[in-house]
């Protein structure tokens, strides 16, 4: 499963919601989807817009958590 890391990588970077909504042109509410479901499904697009706006790879946005039994 994968789970997205744009709320820390944001945090760490001193970027608020707003700020990084405008900054990566990125719908508010879609954003804010973000920070609330980790495991929100989106496009390559968005995670590219927003990578370009916290200056890190998008890959550094994405975590691969294996379900533990």
């Amino acid at each position: 499963m994968i789970r997205l890391r744009v709320k820390e990588v944001a945090q760490e970077k001193g970027f608020s919601l707003g700020k990084l909504s405008r900054a990566s042109d990125v719908a508010y509410n879609t954003v804010k989807a973000i920070y609330r479901n980790p495991y929100k499904e989106v496009t390559t697009t968005t995670l590219n817009k927003l990578a370009s706006a916290l200056g890190v790879r998008a890959s550094e946005l994405l975590e691969d958590v294996s379900e533990q039994t």
